[in-house]
């Protein structure tokens, strides 16, 4: 027998490019995903802004109750679904909230905390209280990034040896990318992490401090050699958005058309594998919404999105962070529980007053 979900919401936002939009307003797609499944029933909302919660409930031509204060919201409502779609300083607290107030599933934004202490803190909470918690790291079900999976696990381009990505930068950004490299690479977990940032002028993605450039070399546990070029002049060239090399052939994500081509076993040049999608596109929110239900209905089944596969490469970004202020290689598991960047801006040993 299938289950109705009572479902909430933390942090409406604006539509995206709507007057007075601050963001992409994702909760109006994490909404449109779960009523897509027909199985989930908006209940309440919880935002700060008066204001934004009734154009949010007006939008949708929605009756669910509104709460200024999330904490209020969880104890009266007791959703079974929460999304979390507030900027990324918020989303800990907000998440362990949820969990500790007997949620479910919930559904987090990305990228997933803005330091690595907080990312654990979520998944102790999660952990604890048996929610199923995922962060919005979509694009893994979009066709192209699907199609390059399978060729890689069928050996099209021989033993998978390393995995280039760039991007505008590692914290927003790099945060899917990075996701990316480790989908294809079966989930398997990062030993070491060297890299580099630069930050000379502030620079921030819905709130949180991000660098400016970036370069991240990294070593997964089966050998598979990673490697992230982000921020200012970052390009890993060929007009490719991520790169998989094999023993045998390569295999490109495109920025452009194509969104997918290989040169692997039996190609004499390259050949564009056509796909249906780009590498875009907010059905792959739906499919992600409709992933955590699948995850709430079949006890047992491990969700695309989980906490568990988005630690592995936050951890990647927060040990570049950690490499730029040691200077050296980082052996994983990372034990600084800050953000690096952030701690290297307040000490003023990056960014325009950085001392010389």
């Amino acid at each position: 027998m299938t289950q109705n979900y009572r479902y909430a919401i933390i942090g409406t936002g604006r539509p995206w490019k709507s007057e007075g939009a601050t963001g992409f307003g994702m909760a109006h797609p994490h909404l449109h995903g779960f009523l897509a499944t027909n199985r989930a029933e908006l209940v309440s909302i919880a935002d700060i802004r008066q204001d934004n919660a009734e154009l949010f409930l007006k939008t949708h031509g929605s009756t669910a109750k509104i709460y200024p204060d999330y904490h209020e919201m969880l104890r009266a409502e007791k959703p079974d679904i929460v999304s979390v779609t507030t900027w990324p300083h918020l989303h800990s607290e907000m998440v362990v909230a949820a969990c500790e107030a007997g949620v479910r599933g919930v559904h987090c934004e990305k990228p997933m905390a803005t330091t690595w202490g907080d990312a654990k803190r979520m998944k102790a909470a999660a952990d604890a209280n048996g929610t199923i918690l995922t962060f919005n790291h979509q694009r893994r079900f979009l066709e192209p990034f699907q199609e390059a999976k399978k060729l890689i696990d069928g050996g099209a381009i021989g033993d998978l040896e390393r995995l280039e990505a760039d991007c505008g930068d590692m914290f927003d950004w790099g945060t899917h990318w990075l996701d990316m490299l480790f989908f294809f690479n079966g989930e398997t977990p990062a030993q070491w992490v060297i890299g580099q940032i630069d930050s000379r002028e502030e620079r921030r993605g819905f709130g949180a401090l991000t660098e400016q450039q970036a370069i991240c070399h990294f070593k997964f546990e089966n050998g598979v050699r990673g490697l992230m070029l982000a921020g200012y002049e970052a390009k890993i060239g060929g007009g490719a958005a991520i790169r998989a090399v094999g023993s045998k052939g390569v295999m490109e994500i495109g920025w452009g058309d194509p969104s997918l081509r290989i040169r692997g076993v039996g190609d004499t040049d390259w050949r564009v594998v056509k796909t249906g999608e780009g590498i875009h596109g907010d059905v792959a929110i739906d499919r992600a919404c409709a992933d955590l239900v699948r995850a709430l209905d079949e006890p047992g089944y491990f969700p695309m999105l989980s906490i568990n596969n988005a630690l592995h490469h936050t951890e990647v970004i927060f040990s570049t962070y950690e490499s730029s202020r040691w200077r050296g290689r980082i052996d994983l598991p990372l034990t600084a529980t800050d953000s690096a960047l952030v701690g290297m801006w307040e000490a003023k040993q990056i960014g325009p007053d950085r001392a010389r």
